[in-house]
């Protein structure tokens, strides 16, 4: 899976290349040239050419060539998104040039905010769907809490969906894969009347997983859901327009297990000399490419979400006052539920009657070890909101904003919970309220100054309880509660001077601003709660960028210098403790740094040809961590694992192992990523229909999984290749594509374990004493070459 790291030659023809091209944020436009793209990033319609600020568009056409499915397709098309995988999405975290808070509890908010037409989701996990009936997605780099508030500190996914209007059209959509994935939708909407326009969308998607579980003789890894989704459009008073945006959504994620590639001889599980690998893992081949697992008990979440926004304009007329001012008051109200599962000890054996309880004494019990949970979400929103006209000196947003989210966890680890889990249950709330604003003033006919500037009081706090453990009668042991305030402050000064028509230059500082966090998982004790809340995260970045259009606006492009520093991240860790059970713990990192380069593009070469591109080099590495978690190696006498280079005990915390991290990289965090593809439209005039084919080719450097920079979970650079082509009718009736992604056949993994000595397999006294190395691989859903086809209809 590792692969030579790139040549300086081939970064920098990359760089150039990207200087024509990048990533697919233009429409084609009928004269040949390219169109206008209007984003919303700052609250108000601008044309991006014209938004200081590095930002990445994915319209309609580049969702549906690169078949977009949900939110974990986007990385491979905006260099400055990954996404880090847990167990189930209520533990995935979305990483904003190489920024993203990994966390397992309700009470540590996301770094990346998700926004869904003008309503921001209250748990991250909610944004892991189907992205159903999508028109465009901006990917908004760096800190964007002046307009969008907490959990935006490293950047935002501002997501529209498509608008309604014109005549009464309906589209369906189906899709289909040599390796068992299928998609079929429909959309149908239009006017109505002069005053009203609809839209009803459904869709229903399967894909069967990369794993096969060999005792169910299914597959894991994969997901399967239903949309269904509105928006309707009421213009009662030619001033006023109301639009309702009701979603019902049900998804399970079967993920996300992994599958081990390698393991020491001499392995036994839990050091039982009753259960070898031979019986543990019976009929796994373990091998780099290992694809088999075997679980008695399922691994994901099944999850539903409900609710719409409500949204007023009131535009003032040409007799008011504040004539071309729009007036909005934008509400919402969700609910999201998750039943989460997991199976803990990745095999179907009755290995109970081996185990030892911390006594010495055995389990009396049959079975397995496995846990259960549930997440509960209700989220309410208000904002009222002033945007100005896009035009004159001065154009600015400024509004009021509301909003609160009520957050449940509760979770068993079953059924030895005496000895390896625990069973909690715990609520966080938070109430935020704040004002902001932001405006450009054109103090020069060529030069603006943007001043933005948001003040947020937020109340937070939480319960948790833990319980008596089956097959005891269900009580409350535990219970703690706390509650805190945040007030702060955020801000943006800029300036922008636009060269000509055709181009602009800008130099941005702002803040941001992430509120204090809870670590409310099982590791949670009275000592814990005896603790202050782990301090608010704060950022502080700079950007210099310029934009330009070529060529009578055939090409245009855009560079973004940038330099983000963090104090108190907020990290979650890992680890196995000597028993083996998995563990974890929030951690206050003293300071982060990420700093780069970011260039994108697109160029219409002619009529039929369109190229596009992006480059990211991104520097993400922490400054300040001096209690970082240790990674182990193997012991000169082979026979265990012990703390691994840099580990020392350290007096200043309580004598336990850490290491210090600074100048190391954070998790998931690779340094150069690329974009390259282009779309060639073949014309054929003898014919109702043309041609078209289109490519893609994305890169991605070295990358580290691991907090603890663990050499053993670092996956090589790699590079992976995608090709379509297909007809499409000159009436824009229909559709036909045909796909080959992953041409080239690249292994890779979206996650990397490696465990030595301290975790489930690790032979020890009573039994010879053999230092255990196990490796495993999370694979994502190209890791293999696959073929598809995609058919769409309009009538």
């Amino acid at each position: 899976m590792h692969s030579h790291q790139p040549t300086l030659r081939r970064i920098t023809a990359a760089v150039a290349l990207t200087l024509l091209g990048g990533a697919a944020a233009a429409q084609e436009a009928d004269n040949g040239k390219l169109e206008s793209v209007i984003v919303t990033a700052n609250k108000r319609a601008q044309n991006l050419q014209d938004v200081p600020a590095s930002i990445t568009v994915l319209n309609d056409a580049v969702l549906q060539r690169a078949n977009v499915r949900d939110l974990e397709d986007i990385p491979s098309l905006s260099p400055a998104l990954t996404l880090s995988y847990g167990t189930q999405p209520g533990n995935f975290s979305i990483n904003m040039r190489g920024i993203g808070t990994f966390s397992l509890g309700i009470g540590v908010e996301a770094d990346v905010a998700v926004i869904v037409d003008d309503v921001p989701l209250g748990m991250q996990a909610g944004a892991f769907k189907d992205l159903a009936d999508v028109g465009r997605i901006e990917v908004l780099k760096g800190p964007q809490s002046t307009l969008f508030g907490k959990s935006s500190i490293a950047g935002a996914i501002n997501i529209t969906t498509k608008p309604i209007g014109g005549p009464w059209k309906t589209n369906a959509t189906t899709y289909v894969t040599n390796d068992d994935e299928w998609r079929v939708g429909v959309s149908t909407g239009g006017s109505v009347s002069d005053t009203l326009r609809v839209r009803l969308a459904a869709s229903k998607t399967n894909f069967d997983g990369t794993l096969n579980n060999l005792t169910t003789g299914k597959k894991l890894n994969g997901s399967k859901g239903d949309n269904i989704s509105g928006k309707l459009e009421w213009q009662p008073l030619e001033e006023l327009t109301l639009t309702l945006t009701p979603h019902y959504n049900r998804t399970e994620k079967f993920c996300c297990s992994t599958a081990f590639t390698s393991m020491s001889p001499g392995a036994l599980y839990r050091n039982a000399p009753q259960l070898p690998p031979s019986v543990v893992l019976s009929g796994i081949t373990i091998s780099p490419d290992n694809r088999d697992v075997r679980n008695d008990y399922p691994t994901g979440g099944k999850f539903h979400d409900a609710g719409t926004g409500v949204k007023l304009d009131w535009a003032f007329d040409d007799k008011s006052p504040l004539a071309g001012h729009t007036l909005s008051s934008i509400s919402s109200y969700s609910k999201y539920h998750m039943d989460d599962y997991q199976d803990n000890d990745n095999t179907d054996v009755d290995i109970l009657p081996f185990l030892l309880l911390p006594n010495g004494q055995p389990t009396g019990m049959h079975g397995g070890l496995y846990q259960y949970g549930f997440f509960d979400v209700k989220s309410t929103t208000q904002e009222f909101r002033l945007t100005s006209p896009d035009k004159g000196a001065l154009r600015y947003v400024a509004g009021l904003w509301y909003g609160k989210n009520d957050l449940t966890r509760e979770l068993t680890k079953a059924p030895l919970i005496q000895a390896y889990g625990t069973a909690y249950g715990a609520d966080a709330w938070n109430t935020s309220k704040a004002i902001y604003g932001q405006g450009s003033w054109d103090f020069r006919p060529d030069t603006s100054l943007i001043v933005g500037a948001r003040y947020n009081d937020e109340d937070t706090g939480y319960n948790f309880r833990r319980y008596t453990v089956p097959p005891q009668a269900h009580a409350t042991t535990e219970f703690y509660t706390k509650s805190d305030t945040d007030k702060s402050s955020t801000w943006k000064l800029g300036l922008e001077h636009r060269l000509s028509k055709d181009g602009m230059v800008y130099a941005m500082a702002s803040t941001g601003h992430k509120g204090k966090a809870y670590d409310l998982t099982s590791g949670f004790t009275a000592a814990t709660a005896a603790l202050p809340a782990v301090a608010p995260e704060t950022a502080k970045s700079y950007e210099l960028g310029w934009k330009q259009s070529l060529w009578d606006n055939r090409a245009m492009f855009s560079v973004a210098l940038f330099r983000t520093n963090f104090k108190h991240f907020q990290q979650s860790s890992s680890f196995f403790d000597d028993d083996g059970t998995f563990r974890t713990g929030l951690n206050s990192i003293g300071g982060l740094r990420t700093q780069g380069l970011e260039v994108e593009g697109n160029v219409r070469v002619t009529r039929e040809l369109q190229l596009n591109g992006s480059f990211a080099y991104t520097e993400a590495t922490i400054q300040s961590f001096e209690n970082g978690p240790c990674y182990n190696v193997i012991n000169a006498a082979g026979t265990a694992g012990v703390p691994g280079p840099g580990c020392a005990q350290n007096p200043k915390f309580n004598n336990t192992f850490v290491q210090n991290l600074a100048g190391k990289t954070l998790p998931n965090a690779p340094k150069v990523k690329v974009n390259l593809g282009g779309q060639y439209d073949l014309m054929l005039p003898s014919y109702s229909f043309n041609g078209f084919v289109s490519g893609s080719t994305r890169y991605q450097s070295r990358t580290q999984f691991s907090l603890n920079q663990d050499p053993g979970t670092i996956q090589g650079a790699y590079s992976i290749t995608n090709l379509s082509f297909g007809v499409k009718d000159k009436q824009d009736r229909y559709k036909v594509s045909f796909l080959v992604n992953n041409l080239f056949d690249k292994r890779y993994a979206t996650g990397l374990n490696n465990a030595i000595a301290n975790g489930t397999w690790s032979p020890k006294a009573p039994n010879t004493p053999v230092a255990v190395n196990t490796t495993e691989w999370m694979p994502p859903r190209d890791f293999q070459r696959y073929f598809g086809a995609r058919l769409d209809v309009t009538f």
